[in-house]
């Protein structure tokens, strides 16, 4: 249950503001089909997301615990700094577009999240925890609670919330859990 709330919560927060929940705005504004844009996020997400957590999962079989305690710490501390920096919506092709709002998103989604914060975590979660399932579905469920009001909402979501203080609540948790990571690494020692 602790991985599955700490990926649901870091995700969620990690990712407002997001390239991908910016990705969510122009689909949604492109489309003006929610539904359908919505199955596309999660298929997309679902996927992406369950691929990286058995990739975590494998990294941390490689690794000895005193190697992974210090590749999570710093990994979590990079993406804690990573958050302070703003993402801007990447264009999606025009040529994705002719499969529809369902295939458009599911692809955009898919491909947007590759080497994005949300996947690193995921993977890094995955490796933390041990637990492909639980990390997938609340990296996912995260995912979904962030970028579905973007879709339905849209600006107006966008506008009213406090950017930074989203981004610096979600630096905090991934450098707090960087920090714990490396304490952690420093008692096997």
């Amino acid at each position: 249950m602790e991985a599955f709330l700490t990926a649901t919560t870091l995700v969620a927060v990690a990712e407002i503001g997001d390239k991908t929940q910016l990705l969510a705005l122009v689909l949604a504004a492109r489309f003006r089909r929610p539904l359908p844009i919505v199955a596309g996020i999660f298929v997309a997400t679902i996927v992406n997301h369950a691929l990286a957590a058995e990739l975590g999962i494998l990294i941390a079989g490689w690794l000895t615990p005193e190697i992974l305690n210090w590749v999570l710490g710093f990994s979590f501390l990079a993406a804690g700094i990573w958050m302070l920096i703003p993402d801007k919506a990447d264009e999606v092709s025009g040529e994705v577009s002719r499969f529809g709002p369902f295939l458009t998103t599911t692809i955009a989604f898919f491909i947007a999240e590759m080497g994005d914060k949300t996947q690193l975590a995921t993977i890094g979660l995955a490796a933390r925890f041990h637990d492909l399932l639980s990390v997938a579905a609340g990296t996912t469920l995260g995912m979904m609670i962030a970028n579905v009001p973007a879709v339905f909402l849209g600006d107006v979501a966008a506008k009213a919330l406090p950017m930074q203080l989203v981004r610096g609540t979600a630096a905090a948790i991934f450098i707090a859990l960087g920090c714990v990571a490396i304490l952690e690494a420093l008692k096997l020692v």
